[in-house]
């Protein structure tokens, strides 16, 4: 065999078994995809019975809830629909109740309408049966009198024009006759009012007050050992003692008339018990300040009861009798309030307005000066606000406002007051107008000492020539004295204008007190 033949049928062996190695590759490949595809048609078999026994299972579970909900629904719509019935029912019950009770007023009016009705009938019988009985009256008088009713009536009227006419002029000439006597008598009785109240001595208030002593030996007591007795009696009054060569007699000098009565009091308590030191000066001088803070609310109200006027806040009632011890131009200022008030109320009454009104605007019109020197702004503000703040009228306290002319009045009550105020003002000697500025300057000069820090009290004295202050021993040390008197000194310069000089008396004490067990 030839070699090509031998390659040639090796070849196509090769062939045949590489065929047949397909083929056979093939068929064994076909069988094992046949048996997975049938494995996979299983297991979507399983999953499609899985799915459909789920979803059942599902749609069993919704079918169930859904009926639960639908069973909830019903029950909730039964509930609320017997709520609405019963309701239904109640409002039912409720108009047929009502409709009852207006069936009874309806049966009620009618019944009523009936009776009225009945007696509108008896009535109009009556009036028709007035009327003939009425009419025959008539018919009967004119066949009397011989008048018809026009020609009685005409009758009538002028013997009653006559009369009236008559009894109008005798009433005129005795209303003439009794009004001049009454104006004459009035106007008397005015002026003689006004002549008893405003005619007595005009005394402008002093700046000094005199004590009597039993003899010229209790000078020396009250000056006391190195002076300290009248020292303690001046530092806790603020007033200044003169003693001086005048016989058995101590002159008080203070601008300050409350301190000035405390201080007369205290000293006249003084030489009555013999006992003169300084622990008990101290405790006299707190007794007098007592006693005349008790005259003060006694003047206050002993002026409301002279003027008739109630309901005064008790606190406006201290601050008038304040006014006891204040002066306006040499002027009491309480004796001034007190005939505004007369006046203001006496105008009133001639006015035909009530006097009550226009007395007690004209009481409380200078309130303020009880206030003045111890708080910022003028007496008319000061009395405005304390009359607002106890609950004054609005026409009082207009009156106030108005009553210097501050702002326009605009009731009758200002302007009687403010012709009052003039009035009590105008008189020859009621006021002095050096004094008022005198005390003006003392009081602003306190002001003045009084506004440093550590200052407790100052007082002027010496009319003025001296201001004596009390600090705190706790505030102002013994190093900084000088250098306070120094600025109180420039303040003073600055601020006041006075004649001669001033001496500022600064002084610092330190005290210890204890008790004995």
């Amino acid at each position: 065999m030839s070699p090509i033949l031998a390659i040639i049928i090796a070849v196509a062996a090769a062939l045949v078994f590489g065929a047949v190695g397909v083929v056979v590759g093939i068929n064994y490949r076909k069988n094992v995809a046949e048996k997975q595809i049938g494995s996979a048609e299983q297991e979507a078999n399983r999953i499609v019975s899985d799915a459909m026994k789920t979803a059942e299972a599902k749609k069993k579970e919704a079918i169930l809830e859904g009926k639960d909900e639908i069973h909830r629904l019903r029950n909730e719509s039964e509930k609320e629909l017997a709520d609405r019935r019963r309701e239904v029912q109640r409002q039912e019950r409720r108009i047929q109740q009502k409709e009852e009770n207006l069936d009874k007023k309806m049966n009620n009016l009618e019944s009523k309408e009936e009776k009225v009705n009945k007696k509108l009938k008896e009535a109009d019988g009556k009036l028709q049966e007035i009327e003939q009985i009425k009419k025959s009256q008539f018919e009967m008088l004119e066949r009397i009198s011989g008048y018809t009713t026009d020609q009685a009536k005409a009758y009538l009227l002028s013997q009653l024009d006559e009369e009236l006419v008559h009894e109008k002029s005798v009433k005129i000439l005795e209303y003439e006759e009794q009004l001049k006597d009454d104006s004459e008598q009035l106007a008397r009785k005015v002026i003689s009012l006004a002549i008893q109240r405003l005619a007595a001595d005009q005394v402008s208030e002093a700046t000094v007050s005199v004590v009597a002593l039993p003899n010229d030996e209790m000078k020396g007591r009250i000056i006391g050992r190195e002076g300290r007795n009248i020292r303690a009696i001046e530092n806790a009054t603020g007033v200044d003692l003169i003693i001086d060569d005048t016989p058995e007699a101590i002159t008080l000098s203070s601008f300050e008339p409350v301190r000035r009565e405390v201080a007369r009091v205290a000293l006249e308590k003084l030489i009555a018990d013999g006992r003169i030191h300084p622990a008990r000066i101290e405790e006299t001088i707190e007794k007098a300040r007592r006693e005349v803070d008790s005259k003060i609310k006694q003047a206050g109200e002993r002026a409301v009861l002279d003027t008739g006027i109630r309901g005064i806040h008790p606190e406006l009632v201290k601050l008038l009798g304040k006014l006891r011890y204040r002066t306006s131009y040499g002027q009491n200022v309480l004796d001034h309030s007190l005939e505004v008030a007369y006046i203001s109320g006496m105008i009133a009454s001639e006015l035909g307005l009530d006097p009550t009104v226009a007395k007690r605007a004209g009481l409380l019109h200078d309130i303020g000066k009880a206030l003045d020197h111890e708080m910022e702004g003028s007496h008319v503000d000061l009395g405005v606000e304390v009359a607002r703040k106890y609950k004054e009228s609005d026409a009082v306290i207009h009156a106030i406002q108005a009553h210097h002319g501050d702002v326009e009045a605009k009731t009758v009550v200002a302007c009687i007051v403010q012709a009052a105020d003039a009035i009590s003002a105008a008189r020859p000697g009621a006021r002095r107008e050096n004094l008022e500025n005198y005390i003006k300057r003392l009081q602003k000069l306190e002001e003045v000492a009084s506004s440093f820090k550590g200052v407790e009290s100052s007082f002027a004295i010496q009319a003025g020539r001296e201001i004596r202050i009390m600090v705190k021993p706790e505030v102002v040390k013994d190093e900084r004295m000088i250098p306070l008197a120094r600025e109180i000194c420039k303040k003073i310069e600055e601020d006041l204008e006075y004649p001669g000089q001033i001496k500022v008396n600064i002084i610092r004490e330190s005290r210890a007190v204890d008790f004995a067990k």
